[in-house]
């Protein structure tokens, strides 16, 4: 009797202490959930706060590439008001007039593009994937990189030789993962520097970005570790180590895959390839 007392009181202490584990198991699934949907929210922050830095750098150098055009509007708009006013105008002096309303006209339009380039990168991306021609994205993000390149006195080249170049993507996204690559490898160059962006077609059913810079290269020991969010070769304060973690997301996101090759002191290459829309 004593053994089978002993015996229900065992099994009534097991599952005391089942029931016990199981509302631990629970709790613990539920802290864990929420400690995740956490960390999901301050990721997200995060990554805003990383595109927000990348537009200031290219917002400043943006600013310098629409002053000069907004200089020219000025003056010759005081040019063109002042000849209205002259009450002897003649035929040669309208043609004067005419051909600097034109390049007002020309002027105006290049703000307007250089504006529209910088609100394209800047919105977060909502739409679905569209196909669409590589070379017209990558020529949208030269145009913008033109000007910080001029500025740090980088040779700044491009080679859209791919002859297929149809893929289907977020065309900001890809756009944003191009700045951001570009923007690297500018802040990498020291003296000389030179940054190449070359296209080309491995096979039928991908294409190849290049992204190449002649700048002081990445350690070997870090080149591993270059896509982890938060690890960054930049000297403490210069970025927080979310660029090339998504530009890794983004590229993984359109199925392609991105690898880099560097030696210290001779240069970075970043290869981004991205499967073409099949036909």
């Amino acid at each position: 009797r004593m053994v089978s007392k002993a015996f229900n009181t065992m099994l009534d202490n097991i599952q005391s202490a089942t029931l016990e584990l199981q509302n631990w198991s629970q709790q613990l699934e539920y802290k864990v959930q929420k400690k995740s949907e956490e960390l999901g929210h301050v990721q997200n922050e995060l990554i805003n706060i990383e595109r927000i830095a990348s537009l200031g750098k290219l917002s400043l150098s943006v600013a310098h590439e629409i002053n000069n055009p907004l200089s020219g509007i000025l003056v010759y708009t005081k040019l063109v008001s002042k000849q209205l006013n002259n009450p002897d105008l003649d035929r040669e002096k309208v043609g004067v007039m005419l051909k600097h309303l034109k390049l007002i006209e020309s002027e105006t339009k290049r703000c307007g593009d250089i504006v529209k380039g910088l609100l394209d990168f800047s919105r977060k991306d909502q739409e679905g994937f569209e196909q669409k021609h590589l070379h017209e994205i990558l020529s949208d993000s030269v145009e913008l990189m033109a000007h910080p390149m001029r500025i740090a006195d980088i040779r700044f080249l491009s080679e859209l030789t791919a002859l297929n170049d149809l893929i289907l993507c977020s065309p900001n996204q890809i756009k944003q993962a191009c700045i951001a690559i570009l923007v690297n490898a500018s802040e990498a160059i020291t003296e000389n520097g030179e940054v190449i962006l070359r296209t080309s077609n491995p096979d039928n059913n991908c294409i190849k970005i290049d992204f190449s810079d002649n700048g002081i290269g990445i350690p070997e020991a870090d080149i591993p570790h270059v896509f982890q969010p938060f690890f960054s070769t930049k000297k403490k304060g210069n970025g927080i180590g979310l660029g090339l973690s998504i530009v890794h997301g983004i590229i993984q996101n359109h199925k392609g895959k991105i690898e880099v090759r560097s030696k210290r002191g001779e240069g970075t290459v970043f290869s981004i390839i991205l499967p073409l829309v099949k036909t």
